[in-house]
């Protein structure tokens, strides 16, 4: 089967399922595992080129929306080359990818029409469940249903583990940085599962903009920085170019909370199989203990010095 996938969740589902090598086509948010970067980009970005700020990226999706136009290109042509079967798609945020009506007149033009699945998860349970209508629609059901168990026996551990916990820590996940966003859909759920108490934003509801005084407001003991498809050291690099709003995060580092920041293009962002990793690396976070060390390509505390140092990129 020839398989083009759209969203970088549910390529990492492809791969899981040992279907990598069926990929005729990717987005441009497509980098794991390693083995899918040779596959042809189907789509482009037309925001957040050129090493944009996230201020300058929220300014030009809210003008680019506003207006009606796309925040993506679909290659067409390349996509025709592909020829898929079958082509995985999503209508939960139309800031993170192309829409299943902007390939409307693309298939029109295919030699033969491929199935469309599209998703649309706001929970882990949902998550879960696409793994398997990817693997029904792949023909590979029975891989499907045993990597859903797998990581349905992860989420039962960590829940077992975190449940015998007295102290459940307030967090608050923070979803971009220039204008602040509170994390929505399945990072809510995911802090509950991972033994603490989410204190903005609410489950299965989309992130919303915020502001620092209703951050304080909510008291948190940990702030998770977390923002959409950035690494740590991505993160870190915005950070430190922030210029006068990067005070306001140098203060933040001295208040009484501990801040974090965490690779969520990995472990967050991408509704996929790692976001079952992300809960256990938020229970690792939250309730840590020395001989269970964070790896710091995961997630590092921050610290007001890191804001006096040179940036890397």
């Amino acid at each position: 089967m020839r398989i083009c996938s759209l969203i970088p969740g549910a390529t990492e589902v492809v791969a899981a399922l040992d279907l990598a090598d069926q990929l005729v086509g990717i987005s441009h948010e497509c980098d794991f595992p390693a083995s899918v970067r040779h596959v042809p980009v189907m789509i482009e970005p037309l925001v957040g080129k050129n090493g944009s700020s996230g201020l300058d990226i929220d300014r030009q999706v809210k003008e680019l929306v506003a207006s009606g136009q796309r925040l993506y290109r679909l290659n067409e042509d390349a996509l025709c080359r592909a020829n898929p079967d079958l082509i995985l798609t999503q209508d939960l945020c139309h800031v993170c990818s192309i829409t299943p009506d902007q390939l409307t007149g693309a298939i029109d033009s295919l030699r033969h029409r491929p199935k469309i699945l599209t998703l649309s998860p706001t929970t882990l349970d949902d998550m879960i469940h696409d793994v398997e209508r990817i693997a029904e629609a792949a023909g590979v059901r029975g891989k499907g249903q045993a990597l859903a168990q797998k990581l349905r026996r992860r989420m039962d551990q960590v829940r077992k583990e975190t449940g015998r916990m007295l102290a459940r820590p307030r967090v608050v996940c923070l979803e971009w940085l220039d204008p602040l966003y509170v994390a929505g859909h399945w990072v809510p759920e995911m802090v509950e599962l991972a033994g603490g108490e989410n204190v903005l934003g609410s489950q299965d509801v989309p992130s919303h903009e915020t502001t620092w005084h209703a951050v304080e407001a909510a008291h948190p003991d940990v702030i998770l920085v977390m923002p959409c498809g950035y690494s740590v050291e991505g993160t870190v690099n915005e950070l430190r170019r922030m210029g006068p709003t990067g005070d306001v995060w140098r203060r933040a580092c001295e208040q009484k909370a501990d801040l974090y920041v965490v690779d969520a293009a990995s472990f967050f962002s991408r509704p996929g199989p790692r976001l079952v990793d992300g809960v256990e690396l938020l229970a690792a976070m939250l309730h840590p203990t020395p001989d269970h060390p964070i790896d710091r390509a995961k997630a590092i505390k921050l610290e007001a010095t890191i804001f006096t140092e040179s940036c890397t990129s």
